[in-house]
This record gives structure tokens, sequence and C-alpha cells, in this order.
């Protein structure tokens, strides 16, 4: 699935719709997006204006669905029930199919991924699951995923081994390829303090390497570039990167009234830098802080 020489995705839906578009976003919540047709219509929006760069640079495009926050314990803080939340996750996939069908005339590869986000809010740890509860929380969603015949899962800034576990112990089970994407801190270590090297060894000898493949997000490249200069064989496991615009840490990003949209053209530097010492990197994308203009610069700088 990711064997095409490029694959774009998309940038940080969260900040661009709370800062660019000025949407209110409680909980930094996208589904309810989609219960707005005013919003759903944005939303097309949105994933067409990336749709048109993989278009002008003849790649393939990941359609990631806007439910990071789309899990019990976020749905029901926005008073959304259990049957609710496995509703409007099965919606953002058929509203994926849909783009894909408007697009698969002139995008060959185009793939439709359920975005899993993690329990806690993904920086600071709190309430640690062992694995098997985690499969047991993050089941209701991938079902649903599974249901609504989503290509493919991605967990999206996880933070510590046993949740990316339990996420690809459900994913297995109901037989949909999985994608795990790890955040990292200023010193290239999940919040957890677990490395990104046993993350990834350890995930891959419980489950017999069952993910498709690893990604970094939610981070700056200059956070973690130095831990991937290493000949080790867990680093060809990671094909994705998903970084944020600012070098800002997580603490630093959650106290900020205003968006932080980094160095552009540095950014695309340090993409086309990833691109070199992981030879098996083959999406880009973004996270917060990035928009379609972010992209656009990483693009230069990775097709020169």
């Amino acid at each position: 699935m990711v064997s095409d020489n490029i694959i774009l995705t998309d940038g940080g839906l969260e900040t661009d719709f709370i800062f660019n578009r000025h949407i209110d976003l409680p909980h930094f919540a996208s589904f309810p997006l989609l219960e707005d047709p005013i919003h759903k219509s944005t939303l097309k929006a949105y994933y067409k204006d990336y749709l048109n760069l993989a278009i002008e640079n003849k790649t393939g495009f990941i359609l990631e669905s806007p439910t990071w926050r789309s899990s019990q314990d976020w749905g029901y803080k926005l008073g959304y029930t259990k049957e609710d939340i496995k509703r409007v996750n099965k919606d953002a996939i058929h509203l994926l199919h849909q783009i894909r069908k408007d697009h698969s005339a002139v995008i060959d590869n185009i793939y439709v991924s359920g975005c899993v986000g993690p329990r806690g809010d993904g920086y600071t740890i709190q309430n640690i699951m062992d694995a098997n509860e985690a499969k047991k929380y993050h089941n209701h969603q991938i079902e649903a995923f599974a249901k609504a015949k989503a290509d493919m899962v991605c967990a999206m800034t996880i933070s510590y081994i046993n949740e990316a576990l339990g996420i690809s112990m459900v994913a297995k089970e109901k037989h949909i390829p999985v994608v795990i994407s790890f955040t990292v801190e200023l010193d290239g270590n999940l919040p957890s303090g677990e490395t990104l090297k046993d993350a990834i060894t350890h995930i891959d000898q419980a489950t017999d390497s069952y993910p498709m493949y690893y990604m970094i997000n939610c981070a700056h490249p200059s956070h973690f570039f130095d831990h991937l200069r290493t000949d080790d064989f867990w680093k060809s496991r990671i094909k994705g990167i998903r970084a944020n615009a600012s070098c800002k840490s997580h603490e630093e990003l959650d106290a900020s009234e205003e968006l932080d949209t980094g160095d552009k053209a540095a950014l695309g530097e340090w993409y086309l830098k990833l691109k070199e010492v992981l030879p098996d990197l083959r999406v880009f994308g973004g996270c917060c802080g990035t928009d379609v203009s972010h992209i656009e610069t990483i693009c230069s700088h990775i097709t020169k």
C-alpha cells in the first residue's frame, strides 16, 4: 500500500480550522464538523486543496478522516452517545470514499484512512492503560472503520507503547491494516520516556510486525532527526512524517494563543534531510501549524 514513490497527506486540520478559518473546535475535536452541512462543505474544500497538490505533483494521497477525537471518552464530553460515535466514524469514512470517487480519474492511488487518536491528550501521560485495556477502549472506533470499509486505520499522536500495542492488536483482530504514529518530546523520545527504537521493536515483536509502517507526528524534525542517524533496522519501519511547523515544545504550543506557522522553507529542507536518512520514507504531511502551503513547500523540496 505504500510502495508508491511519494504519497501526500494533509496538514494540521484542527489548527487550520481554529486559527485560519476561525471555526471553534471544543476539545480540539473536528468530527462534529461532519454534522453541519456548511462545515461539511468546508471539509470537502479542505481536502480538495490537498488533492490538487497531489494532481500537480503526480503523487498518491492518503485521505485521513477528521476523527482524531472521535472515541468514547472525548465523544461523551461533547454529548455524543456510543451509537452516535459509531455513526459519525462511519460517516467520516463514507465522506472520504465519495471524495476519492470524485478524484479517482486524475489520481491513481488514493487511500481512505480512519484516524484514531489517543485516549488522553497526547502529550501528558495520565491513566496509563495496559495493552489489553487499550485494545478494549479503541475497539469501538476501529470496528466502525472496518465496517465502513476504510483501507486502513492510522493512530496518531500516540505517546506510549502500551496504547500503540493495544491499537495494533485490535486492528489485527479486525483484519484492517494499521499505521502507528508516535509523537516525541524535545529529546526525541516519547512523552513516556520510551525511545522510538524501543517502541517500534516492541510492537513489531509482540504483533509479528503487524503495523504496515510507523510515522512520527506532532513534533518538529529538529526534535527527532538525530535519533534517525543510525543504521539500525527499526528506522526502516518509519515510512511517514507529519511534522509540526513550529520548533516549540508541546507545553509551549499548548500555552500559545497565536498560531506558530514556523519557517516553511526551513521545514521543507528538514523533510529533504529526513528523506536522506530514511530511505523508505514515502508519506509526507503535516501536523500542528501546517496548512496546504506548508505541504506545497515540502513538495517543492522532496520532488526536486
